[in-house]
């Protein structure tokens, strides 16, 4: 007993040891804190009522109050857990700040509008998004804030201008759920940006009403004008790229070019992220201490780098203002504003504690970036460079002459951020670019010293009609910048795809390596257990046997060759994402070759699973395979495109009717069999939800 008691002392003494070494560092756990709980909160499988987010208030209350009479060493432990239940509460009370109504049902009929965004689809059809949304024989209440419509077919109608109103014919549906259990959340997403219905439309747009004097949309309509102004002064790719990274305007640049930057690993500079933030921020900063330097005088007598940092700021605001104020934006804005104000207080500028302010003032006011992979890629980013650089300057570590310093930190710049980022971009979008660091070495050194700059001096001369001037060196960059692009896409080898991972395995990465950089002491090394065990995770997750479309309308069955798909056209977004989610790079028509069978019929029979716990599965393409199906065999799942007018007898069916009620579905081989999983039993019924009853 004596023994036990000592051991137990000598364990509190030495976890009392460990804590206090970590006091000035804490403030960088704060942002992970509320990360958990907010995470934790959108984890969850059913929606918290008011009683449960009182009493996670209440708990949060207790341990606040606890935390005050707990001894220093100590203190830390309640005071993360009231953080973690404070990211829990506020990503409640964003989600209940922006509910309104969602589609229930498929609609057909007139939709009216105003036009509060314009963009392109996957499949480069023009899309609007509307709100003030008035639909046919439905009434306000269930009409959703917003609707988003692609344009397809050949569109005689006018061109939809910022803050019209217009009202076209389209088909509308609620948004859709995950393609398959355990994907993306479309209808989490939606929901947050206030998208109650999506839809297309075949015939053209009429104009009821011009734009109005309406200052919510006045930034909507400058930034279309600089789009359009830019594009005609560089048409094609090259205007479309510029119009991207001054705007936020990707409809201009081609699915080629996009495929070329994608496939290279630089698709990263048309987002309006904190590269093109952080460069017109160190760009302006520079440019007005210079000028403050050349005046005589000016540079004794006013603090010239807090007078640049404040005219920086300005900077940024305006180019925040510009490009629309998207989540990706937001974030960079944020954090080249801590650094900014930083400089005004002359504190350090870049530092681990900036990073970590700016991730608590991101996710408080938006705790839903935390699941977007432009958050996560962001901040990885920053931290680990940060970090490495941090590290080096403490320790005097000398990168070669110091003419040669600014090559070599472009080289580790690039090649930090690039290993900081790939575990989440292959989670994400299931692809490497293996000469990624080469493209970037490319281009992203250009854009800092080209492309930015010739935007400012755009912006500068425009009030004199010089503007050219800048767009034409800013064309220069460009052109190379997609030339390096297409260049690396063509080579061998490029880019391979790998398979999605389980939920656990980037949570468990992302703990380890903020383990590894924040945690004081030698413990900080046990992070790389938790990195280890989210790489098994991910190397020995088990892709499904048979996936089923959330509307029946395509299967597909893992096979030795891989995925194979019971239909070559149609579904087109569920099956890329399904070969994707594969790491398999095949296109559907390749995918469908692979069915064991005649793939021009309408009735597709599969064997899913091995030995006795194999399941048959049947896919009843339309009303016509639906007719040529005689009855069913037992045991089997029968998937049908169309709602049978009379049940099939003694047949387990999956039609578009009982879909609703659980989303895709997945066929999962276990020890004891196939077992059947939905879209429902992972993500539960949430307020987003949406499914039938």
């Amino acid at each position: 007993m004596r023994m036990a008691r000592r051991s137990l002392l000598q364990g509190l003494g030495a976890l009392e040891h460990m804590m206090l070494v970590q006091r000035g560092h804490l403030l960088h756990w704060v942002p992970v804190c509320l990360a958990v709980g907010i995470g934790g909160f959108f984890a969850l499988r059913f929606e918290p009522d008011m009683t449960q987010l009182a009493g996670a208030a209440g708990l949060a209350l207790t341990l606040a109050l606890i935390a005050r009479r707990t001894g220093e060493a100590f203190r830390p432990i309640p005071v993360a857990l009231v953080l973690m239940l404070a990211g829990a509460l506020l990503a409640a009370v964003r989600s209940h700040s922006v509910a309104g109504p969602v589609l229930g049902w498929r609609y057909y009929g007139a939709v009216e509008g105003r036009v509060v965004a314009l963009d392109r689809s996957g499949s480069d059809a023009v899309r609007v998004t509307l709100d003030r949304v008035v639909l046919e024989r439905v009434s306000p209440a269930r009409t959703p804030l917003r609707v988003r419509v692609s344009l397809h077919g050949q569109m005689q109608g006018i061109d939809p201008q910022p803050g019209m109103r217009v009202m076209t014919t389209a088909h509308l549906s609620p948004p859709g759920g995950p393609t398959e259990p355990g994907g993306f959340d479309f209808q989490r997403h939606a929901w947050f940006a206030k998208l109650g219905a999506v839809g297309y439309a075949r015939v053209p747009l009429v104009g009821l009403e011009l734009p109005q004097n309406d200052w919510s949309l006045a930034t909507f309509r400058v930034r279309m004008a600089i789009s359009a102004h830019v594009r005609a002064a560089l048409p094609g790719d090259v205007g479309g790229f510029a119009a991207a990274v001054t705007t936020g305007d990707r409809s201009g640049i081609s699915l080629a070019a996009l495929e070329d930057l994608r496939a290279s690993n630089t698709a990263h500079l048309l987002a309006i992220s904190g590269l093109h933030m952080g460069l017109l921020s160190g760009f302006v900063l520079g440019l007005l201490r210079l000028v403050l330097a050349a005046i005589p005088g000016a540079a004794l007598r006013l603090p010239a780098r807090r007078i640049a940092a404040v005219g920086a700021l300005i900077a940024a605001t305006g180019y925040l203002a510009l490009s629309g104020g998207n989540v990706a934006t937001e974030r960079a804005y944020v954090m080249a504003a801590v650094a900014l104000v930083a400089v005004m207080l002359n504190r350090r500028a870049i530092s681990l504690r900036a990073v970590a302010i700016a991730a608590i003032i991101v996710l408080v006011l938006r705790p839903e970036a935390l699941l977007g992979p432009g958050f996560q890629m962001s901040f990885a980013a920053t931290v680990a460079l940060v970090a490495v650089f941090g590290w080096m300057r403490d320790g005097r570590v000398k990168t070669g002459p110091r003419w040669l310093q600014p090559v070599v930190g472009v080289l580790m710049s690039s090649a930090i951020a690039g290993l900081a980022t790939a575990p989440i971009g292959a989670a994400h979008f299931n692809t490497i670019s293996h000469y990624a660091l080469l493209a970037n070495l490319a281009s992203v050194p250009l854009m800092g010293m080209l492309v930015v700059p010739a935007a400012v001096l755009a912006a500068l001369l425009a009030p004199f009609g010089l503007d050219w001037i800048g767009l034409w060196l800013m064309g220069l960059g460009l052109r190379w910048i997609l030339a390096v692009a297409e260049w690396v896409a063509s080579l061998d080898g490029a880019r391979s795809f790998v398979h999605g991972p389980g939920p656990w395995v980037l949570p468990l990465i992302a703990f380890g390596a903020l383990v590894v950089i924040l945690w004081q002491g030698r413990a900080r090394w046990g992070g790389l257990t938790a990195m280890a065990l989210g790489g098994l995770l991910w190397a020995g997750a088990d892709r499904p046997a048979a996936l089923i479309a959330e509307d029946g309308g395509i299967v597909g069955v893992m096979t030795t060759q891989g995925r194979a798909l019971s239909k070559e056209k149609g579904a087109g977004f569920v099956a890329q994402n399904w070969l994707e989610n594969d790491g398999d790079g095949v296109d559907q028509q390749n995918a469908a070759a692979r069915w064991q069978g005649d793939i021009a019929s309408r009735t597709k029979l599969a064997t899913v699973g091995l030995g006795a716990g194999t399941v048959e599965l049947v896919h009843l393409i339309g009303k016509t395979g639906l007719a040529d199906f005689a009855s069913c065999a037992p045991g089997q799942v029968v998937v049908v495109s169309v709602t049978p007018q009379v049940p099939l007898a003694g047949c387990d069916v999956y039609d578009p009717k009982r879909l609703r009620t659980t989303g895709a579905i997945a066929l999962v081989q276990g020890r004891d069999g196939v077992h059947l999983r939905t879209a429902r039993d992972v993500t539960g019924d949430r307020m987003w939800s949406g499914w039938a009853r």
